[in-house]
């Protein structure tokens, strides 16, 4: 399958290399095209990141390392029959799945429809495209508590309240499983996530992407809560995780998040807290839900020269029933913006501090490439 679609793609490719395309900028597509009608449009692009990790293990004095390719993926978006109706997909080369397919319909005014497998309206960290993070990786919060992607029918609004203040709200039903489930779902996922913008909305999007690369003029901010309960989720965080094979739970899990931009700072900062409403998180064959709470606390600043400094602090505490050790995570990084996201590279150094276990020093350093 990995090699059909990656012919299919340099096909594309090539094809689209014999028509005049100089005038496409550099992260804005291989492929951009519309049919001679206007009835559709087709963006395709690929991305890929290469990547460094070392970790110091101060218990017994050694240090591990490793160089991967973290991400490679093709990509791509446009309309069909009117702007009205829009897709967006997004499979990944290198793990051999699909992560987007969904249809947007504007059907009336400011209310859209989408139908089809894409990221939940769930925390803010993660509904950024792993493309446009300010450090290497997203942090542990996002690891044990994320909603992640899931494939169901969202329905989305937004109204102003005066001229500026910003009203947005998401809700979801998903079949609460995650990614590319064929069998039939065992219970179901509803999500809402209400979005404030009180200033007006960010330049070029950026609510939905790390640092303040339009070093906004006036101070933007977004306060958002989501919550989310998925009914008999078979894997350990809902959407995410080990399968569960025994007896399932109902979990419920509410995020809170701010984001914050002005000239160069940016910060943004999360809460998520997940139990299960249905006995606890542990079943009869010992498989362990995540259940608990987790902080996660992140600001940088973008100088001229398109350096960024940034820094994160993150605690996960799990339940105690859960048996699982917490986390204590600080994270400092630097960013060098070449064309914005879309070609960059960047490193962090940070400190792991996990409960009954020794401290483990990391430093990381990945370079992102977007067509």
């Amino acid at each position: 399958m990995k090699k059909i679609l990656f012919i299919l793609f340099i096909g594309l490719s090539s094809s689209a290399f014999t028509q005049d395309l100089t005038n496409t900028p550099f992260g804005k597509g291989i492929i951009n095209l519309m049919a001679k009608d206007s009835s559709w449009t087709t963006k395709v692009a690929f991305r890929f990141q290469t990547r460094y990790d070392g970790e110091y293990d101060f218990s017994d004095s050694t240090f591990s390392d490793r160089a991967y390719v973290r991400r490679a993926r093709i990509k791509g978006h446009g309309y069909a029959f009117s702007p009205k109706i829009q897709y967006k997909f997004e499979y990944d080369v290198h793990n051999g799945q699909v992560l987007d397919a969904v249809i947007k319909w504007n059907f009336a005014g400011n209310w859209n429809i989408w139908f089809g497998q894409t990221k939940l309206p769930g925390n803010i960290e993660r509904v950024f495209s792993s493309q446009k993070l300010q450090l290497v990786d997203r942090s542990l919060l996002n690891k044990y508590f994320t909603l992640d992607r899931d494939a169901g029918v969202q329905l989305r609004h937004h109204l102003y309240l005066g001229k500026t203040f910003l009203v947005r709200s998401k809700l979801a039903v998903s079949q609460g499983e995650g990614l590319n489930r064929k069998s039939m779902s065992s219970g179901n996922g509803y999500t809402g996530r209400l979005e404030l913008l009180p200033f007006g909305k960010f330049t070029s999007k950026g609510d939905y992407f790390a640092s303040d690369l339009k070093r906004e003029e006036t101070p933007k901010l977004m306060l958002s809560l989501t919550y989310d309960y998925n009914d008999n989720a078979t894997r350990q965080g809902g959407q995410m995780g080990s399968n569960i094979l025994g007896s399932t739970r109902d979990l419920q899990s509410i995020h809170a998040d701010a984001h914050f931009k002005f000239r160069g700072f940016s910060f943004f900062g999360e809460y998520a807290n997940r139990v299960s409403t249905n006995g606890g998180p542990v079943n009869e064959l010992n498989e362990v839900y995540h259940t608990g709470s987790a902080l996660n606390l992140q600001a940088g600043y973008l100088m001229e020269n398109n350096w960024e400094l940034a820094g994160r602090y993150t605690q996960v505490n799990f339940e105690d029933a859960t048996g699982l050790d917490n986390f204590t995570q600080f994270t400092f990084g630097f960013s060098k913006y070449v064309v914005g996201h879309n070609l960059k590279i960047q490193g962090d150094l940070g400190i792991t501090q996990e409960a009954n276990n020794d401290e483990i020093l990391f430093v990381r350093l990945q370079t992102e490439f977007n067509f």
